[in-house]
């Protein structure tokens, strides 16, 4: 029997069946994927193939080559990933300029992990009925930054229902993964979305401004028959694993375009006499925060070697 991951709890796996019928299953041993070590080789998105048990219950056997996936370093074991999430066609990062604010870092991390795989990427500021001034201003600046290097960037208000629509048209005919720090909003845009969904929401901390986790395990849910949005818990950090630091700038767009140009092939881009990107920085050809990004990412895979 063969179908599809909807949910992950750790220790068992919602499945959905090709005739619509849910069955909760289990994994038999270990199972693994070849070439990276995870603690999660099943997670939502996959297509497994399971054996049905009397009880009617399951146990996952095998799992289908998967197309694409989103990792992130394990928080538990360093030399580990977790699969965020299988198969996706479009990777959305929910951000917050305030209560709580997002760090471009983040945002970064989430774009490189996504390009790593050919992902499309969708950047969308939310909660702009609690911006000023300043908020807009800044927001604007970072629009400018992320359309540059071809990012899809949108503002909304899961509040006051801004843009929402336009959201909704952007997840339509794909599985999108929406990922972001606890108490960005993910529970309440997904309950526009549909009705059944009904996730759990939760106030931002006013003491540390930041988040309270809802979303306690991955799921899929379908919007309608070819849309289906992946909820995963809220991140706190993304360390970025299957990477090697050589790689890290073929996943800078604004960087790649600038290969071949520097004074030394195999340059770092960190510190080399006659570096084209750094060149690129200084003449404000490419951002400084996207720059300071990548050398965070540098810094942080040779901290796992």
């Amino acid at each position: 029997m063969e179908g599809l991951v909807i949910k992950s709890t750790g220790s068992w796996y919602v499945v959905k069946t090709p005739e619509g019928s849910i069955i909760r299953c289990r994994v038999r041993g270990k199972l693994k994927i070849t070439g990276i070590k995870v603690t999660n080789p099943v997670s939502v998105g996959d297509r497994v193939q399971y054996d049905p048990e009397e009880n009617g219950q399951g146990i996952i056997h095998s799992i289908s080559p998967k197309k694409n996936y989103l990792i992130r370093r394990s928080a538990r074991k360093a030399a580990f990933g977790h699969i965020l999430a299988s198969n996706i066609d479009l990777a959305v990062v929910i951000a917050t300029i305030s209560f709580p604010r997002t760090s471009l870092g983040f945002i970064d991390r989430f774009l490189v992990a996504a390009e790593s795989f050919r992902i499309s990427s969708l950047l969308v500021f939310n909660k702009t009925d609690m911006w000023e001034d300043v908020e807009n201003e800044y927001a604007s600046e970072l629009q400018d930054i992320y359309k540059r290097i071809n990012v899809d960037f949108i503002t909304m208000s899961a509040k006051t229902g801004e843009n929402l629509d336009l959201f909704r048209d952007k997840l339509l005919g794909n599985i999108s993964l929406i990922a972001g720090h606890s108490g960005v909003g993910k529970s309440t845009i997904l309950n526009f979305l549909s009705p059944h969904i009904n996730q759990e929401t939760s106030e931002v901390s006013t003491f540390a401004n930041k988040g309270i986790h809802t979303t306690t395990f991955a799921e899929m849910f379908e919007i309608d028959e070819n849309t289906y949005v992946i909820d995963t818990p809220g991140i706190k950090e993304l360390g970025l694993m299957d990477i090697y630091d050589e790689e890290i700038s073929h996943f800078f767009p604004e960087m790649r375009d600038l290969f071949g140009k520097c004074k030394f092939h195999n340059c770092t881009h960190t510190h080399e006499p006659d570096c084209a990107v750094i060149e690129a920085v200084e003449n404000g050809e490419i951002a400084m925060s996207r720059f300071e990004s990548y050398i965070s990412m540098m810094e942080g895979i040779d901290s796992h070697r």
